[in-house]
């Protein structure tokens, strides 16, 4: 084997050599893996994240919230927009389709008709329409199929380490994400699990630039590098902690016209149930 020269090497590669050495400390610590799922904690996850969103009332499956430019579909609130329409958060709905129709499930043929953009122009028209034979439709079809968006949720959630990792420079700064992150995915299974699958689908990854007040994020990414991992603080405690701080921070930084302080009590009653 070539032997490198530290003194003369590249930054690039003491770079690449560090984070290395700092992610083989990380996987001796924290495994570097979290638990597998088995179907009744898949099941209880997504019944969760129905109650979070729902209340687990079969009406709220199709909702258009006051204040928004879009409705929030199935048991995650997916969002989804018009053709054409532009907005800061990602949307997820027409991914959840094409993830269903590619699982085998059938789709409502109007929605392929409508090119799986939303049809509906404001709120107002969407709310006239609830009681439409579409809109029942589309909510038996979420009923149906909550064990596939469940999956989906979790689907997103596994490649959500990857993108934060990929979003930074600093070799810290990957280091610090990566601990904190297997230190929850691993903490009173499967609570830890659940609180992280359940923050990427609740508020994302943190890791898109359009996702942000006053250029402050408030994803997965800002709680894990928010965590104060002081001894006698645990995991799920120092988790639950820093999504109150980032959730506050997104609060102070949304524009006025916004109100964004309505929901900050049912967010934190969300993170409540993160804890065990």
């Amino acid at each position: 084997m070539e032997r490198i020269d530290l003194q003369r090497a590249p930054s690039a590669t003491l770079k690449a050599l560090l984070y290395a050495g700092l992610l083989l400390v990380s996987a001796l610590i924290y495994g570097n893996e979290y638990p597998d799922l088995n179907t009744a904690q898949v099941n209880w996850i997504g019944d969760q994240i129905f109650n979070n969103e729902c209340n687990r009332q079969p009406r709220c499956l199709t909702s258009w919230n006051q204040g928004e430019n879009f409705p929030s579909l199935g048991i995650g609130h997916f969002i989804w927009y018009q053709a054409g329409q532009e907005e800061i958060f990602d949307e997820s709905f027409p991914d959840l389709l094409r993830y269903m129709i590619a699982e085998g499930v059938s789709i409502p043929a109007w929605i392929e008709t409508e090119n799986f953009n939303s049809p509906w122009q404001n709120r107002d028209a969407f709310q006239a329409d609830l009681d439409s034979g579409k809109m029942q439709e589309l909510r038996r079809f979420l009923a149906q199929h909550s064990l596939q968006q469940t999956r989906f949720i979790i689907n997103r959630f596994d490649s959500a380490l990857d993108k934060m990792i990929a979003s930074e420079t600093s070799v810290l700064t990957k280091t610090r994400l990566q601990e904190n992150f297997y230190s929850v995915a691993n903490a009173s299974p499967p609570y830890g699990l659940y609180a992280l699958i359940d923050y990427v689908n609740f508020k994302g990854t943190g890791t898109s630039e359009q996702e942000t007040y006053q250029s402050q994020g408030w994803g997965l990414k800002q709680v894990l590098l928010g965590m104060d991992s002081r001894d006698g603080v645990s995991p799920m405690q120092a988790f639950i902690q820093s999504a109150r701080n980032t959730l506050q921070a997104r609060v102070d930084n949304a524009p006025v016209e916004r109100n964004e302080q309505r929901w900050l009590a049912g967010w934190n009653n969300r993170l409540n149930t993160y804890s065990p």
